[in-house]
């Protein structure tokens, strides 16, 4: 249902979302230094956009360091709450809720 690859919402959503927490050094030592923040806390990003993402959001997207991506990437599971969120954000289309437009008669 989702194609990561005709998105990147998640990829271009927060500079605060691609942060490193549970990688270890050698995890680490693998990404390129260009796409690791000054501060060393996360990838780097322009804007709201992470560095190692190509290609246009919406449209066409990858990432440039797919293999050796942080675990924060490998989360974020399509069509979970995290990319649903980034999508909402971007103004992409949403799957319709089965439950949608059903009263609750629990209240």
């Amino acid at each position: 249902m989702f194609d990561c690859q005709s998105c990147g919402a998640c990829c271009s959503y927060s500079a605060d979302w691609p942060r490193f927490s549970t990688e270890d050094d050698a995890q680490l030592d693998r990404i390129p230094e260009k796409f690791i923040a000054a501060d060393l806390s996360g990838m780097r990003c322009d804007g709201v956009r992470c560095s190692a993402l190509t290609g246009e959001v919406g449209k066409h997207t990858a990432c440039g360091i797919y293999d050796i991506r942080p675990d924060v990437c490998r989360a974020c599971m399509p069509g979970g709450d995290d990319c649903l969120m980034a999508r909402a954000a971007h103004g992409f289309e949403l799957p319709i809720s089965p439950l949608a437009g059903i009263e609750d008669w629990s209240a």
